[in-house]
């Protein structure tokens, strides 16, 4: 996975297209690969669409996350992430962190109950 980004990156393009990239990846090194992620972002200035089934990954990535709802998917919520940058490991502690988790996790609920 690491060498794909790194091809990915090798262009020096302004949208980088990830699909859960870090979907096998155990927690750990899914964390470490986030807080990575974001570093070369920052460093980069570039913007990612990043696709993912964590609640807790769009929170800690994102600046928005786009919430869609199931059959057809449609775009159920917009939520903004107002945490502030560099984002790192501690910021996964906080309350507002968790905040945000709950809430994502229950637009997200309410999508699926549509």
């Amino acid at each position: 996975m690491r060498a794909s980004i790194a091809r990915a990156l090798a262009t020096k393009p302004r949208l980088l297209l990830m699909d859960e990239p870090f979907a096998a990846l155990d927690e750990i090194n899914r964390d470490r690969m986030n807080e990575e992620i974001l570093r070369l972002r920052e460093a980069g200035n570039w913007t990612v669409l990043f696709v993912t089934h964590s609640v807790a990954e769009a929170v800690f990535l994102s600046s928005r996350i786009i919430l869609l709802s199931p059959n057809p998917g449609r775009i159920a919520h917009t939520i903004s992430v107002d945490l502030p940058y560099p984002r790192t490991a501690d910021l996964r502690e906080t309350a507002e962190f968790d905040t945000l988790v709950n809430q994502v996790s229950r637009f997200l609920r309410e999508a699926y109950r549509l």
